[in-house]
């Protein structure tokens, strides 16, 4: 049986957490509570489905209560079991305290393959699934705050919206229930591409740190690396056009049927659009095709984006992957076995439970956004601007020298509401990845960025516990 047939997700983050919590200094009996699943739902609901009755499988899991709500996304996939829920909402109570959002982990799921129903069968299924959630408390704004995930989207968090306004008349704060809304039932600008952008913020900082380049022998900063991506989905896309304006090459792109190569690298937007209308990335201008998706991973590159599905490399594929940095923009697409061989070889593995926390970070925004009921930059986007054309008109009266349109029109630029959310990103993923890379390289002992990862998530759940007064 091969190493993928009987692996548990949950297990190997329960592996990555007990391999950092030897470096912290909490009671056995702490580590115990942060590390279990605290509420774990099951389900099954028949739905109409056609002519017929489809009873559903779904979940939804809530890792931790040290914060609240919990919080964490719902994804529609054949892949969903109870295990993957755990795990996931496991990584998201970790993400959350190392990005300093105030959620305990959550996830949810439901075992169907949304290419085979209608538009209105996967509204009722999504409804019926969000009144199951109704039912058990295991929804709302305090309590436990869904989002989208593999597929699912902002239409679908519209359909949880409806359905939990419906079931709560008159509660002021009920948008606040769901996250990566659509922007006009609530939702925030720059969620759409939060997470491959928070991707692209996390690994630009660590080629910055000109230490940490040495080590791997490469040059410091972005300008000129290659790079692969994995998945050209939502994350996948945008981790690659942030790369190419970042300076990178993306010499690679791959998806489940395939994958394309070219030196001279890609753009994102046309490989897009060739893919729209032929259903394939295969064949594009100009690139090589590589019928295995898989030998994408293997490429010679200085920077692999798995960006798909968790444990697509493994202990027999790792031996063969070349690149000097892999993000994880995936959950969970490394195996233990594949971090060690990674660990062993100098291969610098920036964790997904940090890396993509992109999506949670602006979740986090616009759930502030709901509770708040005014959009970000509302109150002072005019103020700003007319400040700023104040003084720049003084400097040109005092200096006698004009600045050009382009650099007027910058100067003078009052911040919109994603002005504000990207830059919040920004803010959080270069602080986490300092405080990561701080923790490693101050315990020689730790040995991968994982590791100390998950140290930094560990004594921050655990001081969360301590100060509650729940461990005297």
């Amino acid at each position: 049986m091969s190493e993928q047939n009987n692996y548990s997700f949950f297990n190997s983050v329960e592996r990555s957490f007990d391999k950092a919590a030897k470096f912290t200094q909490w009671d056995p009996g702490i580590l115990e509570q942060i590390k279990a699943c605290n509420s774990v739902y099951q389900m099954r609901f028949p739905v109409r489905i056609g002519d017929r009755i489809e009873v559903i499988e779904a979940y939804r899991v809530q890792h931790s209560h040290h914060k609240a709500p919990c919080k964490g996304g719902i994804r529609f996939s054949l892949a969903v079991n109870q295990d993957e829920v755990m795990a996931l909402a496991a990584l998201m109570t970790y993400k959350c305290a190392i990005v300093n959002v105030p959620f305990g982990g959550g996830k949810g799921g439901i075992k169907i393959d949304p290419k085979k129903y209608t538009e209105y069968e996967l509204e009722k299924i999504t409804r019926r699934y969000t009144a199951e959630l109704i039912k058990k408390n295991f929804i709302g704004p305090g309590t436990d705050v869904p989002a989208p995930d593999y597929g699912t989207g902002a239409r679908e968090m519209a359909w949880i919206l409806d359905t939990y306004v419906a079931m709560h008349p008159g509660e002021v704060d009920a948008a606040g229930c769901v996250t990566g809304k659509p922007v006009s039932q609530g939702g925030v600008r720059g969620r759409t591409e939060a997470t491959g952008m928070g991707v692209f913020f996390g690994i630009r900082e660590v080629c910055n740190m000109k230490d940490t380049m040495d080590k791997l022998g490469l040059a410091t900063g972005l300008e000129g690396k290659t790079v692969v991506i994995q998945g050209l989905g939502n994350v996948g896309f945008y981790c690659a056009k942030y790369f190419r304006q970042g300076g990178c090459k993306v010499v690679a792109i791959a998806e489940f049927e395939g994958a394309i190569y070219n030196p001279d690298g890609f753009n994102e937007e046309e490989v897009f659009k060739h893919r729209k209308s032929t259903g394939s990335l295969l064949n594009f201008p100009g690139a090589t095709n590589l019928v295995k998706n898989a030998d994408a991973l293997e490429l010679d590159c200085d920077i692999l984006i798995p960006a798909a599905l968790e444990n697509v490399i493994n202990a027999e594929n790792a031996p063969r992957v070349k690149a000097k940095i892999i993000g994880e923009a995936a959950n969970g697409p490394i195996t233990p076995e594949a971090d060690e061989n990674f660990a062993a070889r100098g291969v610098l593995v920036v964790p997904d439970m940090y890396l993509n926390a992109g999506g949670v970070t602006v979740s986090y925004f616009e759930w502030l956004k709901n509770l708040s009921h005014v959009r970000y930059g509302r109150l002072e986007k005019r103020f700003s601007e007319n400040m700023n054309k104040h003084i720049l008109g003084q400097i040109e009266e005092l200096t006698e020298k004009k600045v050009s349109d382009i650099e007027r029109n910058f100067i003078e630029h009052g911040a919109d509401e994603v002005d504000l959310v990207h830059s919040g990103l920004e803010e959080t993923m270069i602080t986490a990845t300092r405080e990561i890379m701080e923790i490693w390289k101050t315990n020689p002992q730790i040995p991968d960025m994982r590791t100390a990862a998950y140290v930094c998530a560990i004594n921050k759940v655990g001081t969360s516990y301590a100060e509650l007064g729940i461990f005297p």
